[in-house]
């Protein structure tokens, strides 16, 4: 069946000494994320024709420009990032896409580089690598982005980055660190800031897509519905329901969560038109992915949506 995964990454050589992040203790493991990040050709290609993945939608591995402090550099670095996907994508436009790199420090001109991703480029939207600076997407500096990627039409992939800070409960305990639990924690409530915070509310036709099964919304849609109608002492309307607008404005892929149940649980929450197949390339095994995705217990119809139909919609690939 065709596969296309949405979660994949990349680094460029300008970036990749200062902007990748290192989600392994392990000097060996590393060394092979950094090698497969910097490869186009040979080892990812292998890997995607062995796991039967078709399409790769590529994106600048975390946290990328986003961990820059000078807002200049970073804007120029995103756009060289971009123009040297672009490269990549042309050279085999039937196997890779692109989501655009942007500078988040500069909502206007991360604006106008997402608009030239997507028309000169021919980019399929954005990812974009947790908060900028201890900054997060629902703060009103970020309206006219917004309102930019709305008039797109586009997708933005909200991708996990490091927290701002460092809250006392992850102290002295490393293992919760990253990919394990803080990544999970930080981008779960950076999607929640966009629905409680009235991004969604605002631009009512955005599409934001999550990782990892949701980050775990799909999994609370009830308990965030309760507990909104508890904290304001009120009913709330059916499109004012946290869960009204998770489903209507958020869809997840599967990326680094292999398992059954979270994923039959996910198709439940939010529909069958909201689940993607991804993979997390190069921190995942494709194969094992894929693996995964083809033995689902999930009907034939459903798996098509996952594993390409639903990416084909939102994407126009």
């Amino acid at each position: 069946m065709r596969k296309i995964a949405l979660e994949e990454h990349f680094t460029t050589p300008e970036l990749a000494k200062k902007y990748v992040a290192r989600p392994t203790q392990s000097d060996l493991l590393f060394a092979d994320v950094e090698r497969r990040l910097a490869d186009f050709d040979e080892l990812r290609l292998e890997a995607m024709d062995k796991a039967a993945v078709d399409v790769m939608v590529l994106s600048v591995t975390t946290p990328g420009v986003q961990g820059e402090p000078d807002a200049g550099t970073a804007v120029r670095l995103a756009r060289n990032a971009n123009d040297f996907l672009a490269r990549e994508v042309q050279r085999r436009p039937d196997r890779y896409a692109g989501f655009a790199h942007l500078a988040m420090q500069d909502a206007a001109a991360a604006a106008a580089e997402l608009e030239r991703s997507v028309k000169d480029l021919g980019f399929k939207g954005a990812l974009i690598n947790g908060q900028t600076n201890g900054h997060y997407l629902d703060e009103d500096q970020y309206i006219p982005f917004w309102e930019r990627v709305q008039e797109l039409d586009v997708p933005v992939y909200l991708h996990p980055g490091s927290m701002a800070d460092h809250p006392a409960m992850f102290a002295h305990r490393p293992e919760l660190d990253g990919p394990t639990w803080a990544w999970t924690a930080e981008t779960a409530a950076h999607a929640l800031r966009l629905v409680f915070g009235g991004t969604f509310t605002r631009f009512p036709k955005l599409r934001v897509i999550l990782g990892h099964m949701g980050e775990t919304l799909p999994f609370l849609l009830w308990r965030f519905d309760s507990r909104r109608a508890f904290d304001l002492g009120e009913k709330l309307a059916p499109d004012a329901l946290p869960s009204t607008i998770i489903k209507r404005n958020i869809a997840i892929t599967t990326s680094g969560v292999c398992d059954a149940g979270p994923l039959v649980e996910a198709v439940r929450a939010l529909g069958e038109d909201s689940v993607m197949f991804s993979v997390d390339y190069p921190y995942e095994d494709p194969q094992i992915a894929s693996d995964f995705i083809e033995s689902a217990p999930i009907s034939e119809e459903v798996r098509a949506k996952v594993c390409h139909g639903n990416a084909e919609r939102l994407l126009r690939l």
